[in-house]
């Protein structure tokens, strides 16, 4: 399992933002596996992580893991500075939860929510190639040459981006509509690949994690809790 920084681990347990997290390493508060912790260490699950001398782990707490049809203007985070409605908002439960990765602002769709922090890695650093499809409406007719272009990876921020799969599902000379999948997780990525090629994105959903599809019953700012053999998938990624 690959570790990653403790103010973004912690940060995603939702224990605090980053920078607040950094000054508790500052102010001696934070230890890993009987050890003052430094700024920059890298933790996983494994680690024993105490705060103030309280450890972060909730060993008897009730592992729960909820599926959310995100609305758009909804932030995928725990907590917001500007005071912005909240995914964590939308969830019913005593347990604190947190989003397993994220969806930008204005796209909507599949996004999950647990409070288990090995499931958590296991699908934000899979061992293998785990896609994210999206539902995807742009502006203009998309060829096929260009949704080649789109595959086989464009250049962003000075970097191409990974290898995509694609699928038009509609076309008409005003709009197209695809299914569009990406392994990667950059700011805004699937609306900046569209429109580095001349087409901007009017609509998009995410409609699947791997094999894990988003449930059609569910309505735009509905939830429901995984069914077991959704987390059995999510564990073997």
């Amino acid at each position: 399992m690959e570790k990653v920084r403790i103010n973004k681990f912690l940060a995603n347990l939702g224990i605090d933002s980053r920078r607040a997290i950094d000054q508790m390493i500052e102010q001696g508060r934070i230890t890993v596996n009987g050890k003052m912790a430094e700024s920059g260490i890298k933790v996983d699950s494994n680690d024993e992580i105490f705060i103030d001398g309280k450890s972060i782990k909730k060993d008897k707490s009730e592992k729960v893991y909820f599926m959310l049809n995100k609305p758009q203007k909804v932030l995928s985070a725990v907590k917001d500075d500007r005071g912005r409605k909240l995914v964590v908002d939308l969830i019913k439960t005593d347990e604190r939860i947190f989003p397993i990765g994220r969806l930008d602002y204005d796209t909507e769709g599949l996004i999950i929510l647990t409070n288990d922090g090995e499931i958590y890695n296991r699908v934000i650093h899979p061992r293998g190639e785990v896609y994210k499809t999206y539902y995807v409406e742009v502006i203009g007719t998309v060829s096929l040459s260009t949704l080649n272009k789109l595959k086989k990876g464009v250049l962003l921020d000075d970097k191409m981006t990974l290898p995509a799969r694609g699928k038009i599902i509609s076309s008409t000379p005003q709009f197209t509509t695809l299914n569009f999948s990406i392994k990667e997780g950059r700011n805004r990525q699937v609306r900046r690949m569209f429109e580095s090629v001349g087409h901007k994105v009017t609509f998009l959903k995410r409609i699947a994690i791997g094999d894990l599809v988003l449930d059609e019953k569910l309505k735009t700012g509905s939830y429901r809790p995984l069914r077991k053999k959704e987390v059995n998938y999510l564990n073997s990624l």
